[in-house]
């Protein structure tokens, strides 16, 4: 495709309206000539994230939801909860585009070395609304990708394995030696326990049930813990003991699990503990509350000592907070181990027009675990 042929694509869209519906499109639209320092992909890869999915199905109930027209016609509609609407009072009335990371072919490339240097590359990118055919984007916000890696290896090579580096990185900034991570048979959790044995990293894997317990324990994972297990508090102490481990990162959010991974903390110090205090033990022991699989109420049972925090982890603030030279160090290292390391397993790859299948939605809406999708909106 030469720079002067113009370009335009499909474009995944995401709409609540103020009257309190959800609505699902594809609309065509016309990518800008590139600027000089920018670029111009071929869209051909990008995951369907549990983070998509807050922009892309917000708070609607997808129980109510509707589909209409078909191809690229279709519509899918939902009902949004009307206590949800004061919360988005930004984006009501807007239809937005969707898709935080992907990969693909550089087709267009303006003047600068930087632009011109990845046209015709492969190459993976952020910078939102990936659920499209083509994207216009600055160059820095591209990664050119190893020869011979596809847009399918490359597509998640930003939000889980930066966000799993992040973990560690955060770790040890805040002074921890070992951490915990729940919801851990994910791919996000997979490249986690890959990092702690290459780093040599104390790592408690909660999950929640059997199957992801075996998948962990297959790809080396020393200290696995099951939530639904009637010892699951004994365990967990246990692995607390061997570990060290002071700081957690918990996808699930709501319900007791935070609650639980600061009791056995507070258990698993004291049975090490020289003397008595009663305001419990003094090192602080934080749960960074990063994912939201239970959207329901955080509950906390305050028997932990008053050494503690439960807050909220995201990467892009870490990355602010870390800054460029470090962001470019954490990046390199993601994009050299796209096949080892920070591999991505999918367990269906569908086009834009299925993302919005209701039966397709069904299931990745579910964010299981091992039920990852790809889309390659050029298929």
């Amino acid at each position: 495709m030469s720079n002067a042929t113009a370009v335009t694509g499909l474009q995944l869209r995401s709409l609540i309206k103020k009257s309190g519906e959800l609505e699902l499109t594809l609309v065509e639209v016309a990518i800008p000539e590139p600027g000089p320092e920018q670029v111009v992909v071929k869209v051909e890869a990008t995951p369907i994230n549990p983070s998509d999915l807050g922009l892309l199905l917000g708070p609607a109930d997808m129980s109510t939801a509707k589909a209409t027209g078909s191809g690229t016609a279709t519509k899918v509609t939902a009902q949004v909860p009307a206590q949800a609407l004061p919360f988005l009072a930004a984006r009501l009335d807007q239809a937005m585009p969707v898709g935080n990371e992907g990969a693909g072919t550089v087709v267009k490339a303006g003047s600068s070395e930087a632009a011109q240097r990845l046209l015709g590359k492969t190459v993976s990118m952020i910078g939102g609304a990936m659920y499209a055919q083509y994207r216009l984007l600055k160059a820095t916000d591209c990664q050119a990708l190893p020869a011979g890696t596809t847009a399918a290896e490359g597509a998640s090579w930003f939000v889980n394995p930066l966000t799993a580096l992040g973990m560690t990185e955060t770790m040890k900034r805040e002074g921890h030696k070992a951490l915990v991570h729940t919801a851990a048979a994910s791919n996000l959790g997979q490249m986690l326990n890959k990092i702690c044995q290459e780093d040599g990293i104390g790592l408690v894997n909660i999950v929640r049930n059997a199957a992801q317990a075996k998948l962990l324990r297959d790809i080396g994972a020393k200290h696995v813990v099951d939530s639904t297990s009637p010892g699951f508090t004994d365990e967990l102490t246990q692995a607390l003991v061997e570990t060290g481990a002071t700081i957690a990162f918990d996808a699930i959010g709501g319900g007791k699990l935070a609650s639980q991974i600061l009791t056995a903390m507070e258990i698993a110090l004291n049975k090490t503990a020289k003397e008595y205090s009663r305001y419990g033990s003094t090192t602080h022991k934080q749960v960074y509350i990063y994912g939201s699989l239970n959207t329901g109420a955080v509950e906390l049972t305050r028997n932990y000592g008053m050494a503690w925090s439960v807050g909220g982890w995201l990467l892009t603030p870490f990355l602010q907070k870390v800054g460029r030279p470090e962001q470019v160090r954490l990046r390199e290292r993601a994009v050299n181990s796209l096949k080892t390391t920070f591999a991505s397993h999918y367990t269906k790859v569908v086009s834009l027009p299925e993302v919005l299948d209701l039966k397709n939605i069904a299931v990745y809406n579910k964010r299981a675990t091992g039920e990852k999708f790809l889309i390659n909106p050029n298929k």
